[in-house]
């Protein structure tokens, strides 16, 4: 019997519902009290290829998007190298709040934000996705193996319902600090269209589920925007603009 396949209009309802639940969320008290906004992710619903790095910094968490500061503007470049643009893609990271001085996310933060990762790659349906870094990478592997063992390596796995070609790539924060690193990304990098082109994985064969459950965590959205540091309603409709243009 044929399952049931969502239609991109549902699909992008349902993210915009997973992202409005994000937004709101305070299951790590820390990230929810220091954080200015929810960087949710930002790109094409329908992308084809997404990439997943670590966690907001200063500039994301001030804007509200992904990768626009200098790791992003490297990324942006590495795109362009492999005839890719920024709105053709999914970016996104691990933690959706900019852990407090840049901090590594924490055990129990991964655990806590994982279900919106999840549901993205649930919704967008990928067939490539690029792990930037070791917290993705061992996240979305179920695996402590490290990016210097795996980077460039790609493999088919499943995520919920969704197989995906799993495809690690060093941070392109690394070739910011060590230069020597860039010709290994732009290496990395220059198989993914390779990789886009083989198509996604034959699917499991079970329905997947268009709408996730909200979490425990989530609070309404009038009492969040009342908590000391996060961004007022008019703030938060402006960049759901951005981060969902694309829907």
């Amino acid at each position: 019997m044929a399952t049931l396949q969502p239609s991109p209009a549902e699909r992008r309802e349902a993210l915009k519902e997973l992202f409005n639940r994000a937004r709101t969320c305070t299951r790590c008290s820390e990230l929810a009290a220091t954080r200015r906004t929810v960087v949710f992710g930002a790109g094409n619903a329908d992308a084809d290829l997404m990439f997943v790095g670590e966690a907001p910094g200063a500039s994301e968490d001030e804007q509200g998007l992904p990768f626009v500061g200098r790791a992003g503007r490297l990324l942006d470049q590495l795109l362009e190298e492999i005839a890719l643009q920024r709105s053709s893609v999914w970016i996104c990271n691990v933690l959706k709040c900019r852990p407090p001085g840049n901090r590594d996310p924490q055990p129990i933060e991964i655990e806590n934000c994982q279900e919106y990762l999840l549901g993205q790659v649930e919704l967008i349906e990928p067939t490539v996705i690029c792990t930037l870094g070791n917290f993705s990478t061992k996240l979305l592997r179920g695996d402590p193996t490290g990016i210097t063992r795996l980077h460039g390596r790609p493999e088919a796995l499943v995520l919920g319902s969704r197989a995906v070609r799993l495809y690690p790539i060093y941070h392109p924060a690394a070739a910011l600090y060590t230069p020597r690193m860039l010709q290994t990304l732009r290496e990395d990098f220059a198989r993914i269209p390779e990789l886009l082109a083989l198509g996604a994985p034959e699917q499991p064969g079970f329905e997947p589920a268009v709408a996730v459950a909200a979490g425990p965590a989530a609070v309404p959205e009038a009492d969040a925007q009342e908590r000391p540091g996060t961004a007022s309603a008019l703030e938060l409709e402006a960049r759901e603009t951005e981060q969902l243009g694309l829907f």
